[in-house]
């Protein structure tokens, strides 16, 4: 008889103390100077997860090919889609952009948030055969 490998948690932390790593500016701006920070949790060939923080600032955003779950812990600020709807962002709060999203990030206290980012499903074309 063969036992089978049970995957194991990958990873155990509080997302609120976490030590970060410095990404740097979120270019291009659109009103101050935001800095991205980081600490990815897990990664592997669908997608990844983990920490990101950013201090106040403004910035347009999209997935391209992947979406993105959130969940804010600390923070505060606005998200706002294309068609002008808005989203406040405060710890608790949980997002989903998907596939194809655009808008603006508003940050008005430093955010952080966890995050799970997978990739779009492929579609294919044609005779399947």
């Amino acid at each position: 008889m063969t036992s089978a490998t049970i995957p194991a948690i990958v990873y155990d932390a509080d997302p609120q103390t976490l030590e970060l790593t410095v990404l740097g500016p979120r270019t291009p701006a659109l009103a101050g100077m935001p800095v991205e920070s980081f600490h990815v949790l897990h990664r592997d060939a669908n997608g990844r997860s983990g920490i990101w923080e950013c201090t106040p600032g403004s910035f347009d955003s999209a997935r391209n090919g992947d979406s993105e779950l959130m969940h804010f812990v600390a923070g505060a600020g606005t998200i706002t889609t294309v068609d002008g709807t808005v989203h406040e962002i405060s710890p608790g709060v949980v997002l989903v952009a998907p596939d194809g999203w655009r808008g603006t990030w508003d940050i008005r206290e430093t955010v952080r948030k966890v995050y799970t980012i997978w990739a779009a499903p492929t579609t294919t074309t044609g005779d399947p055969s």
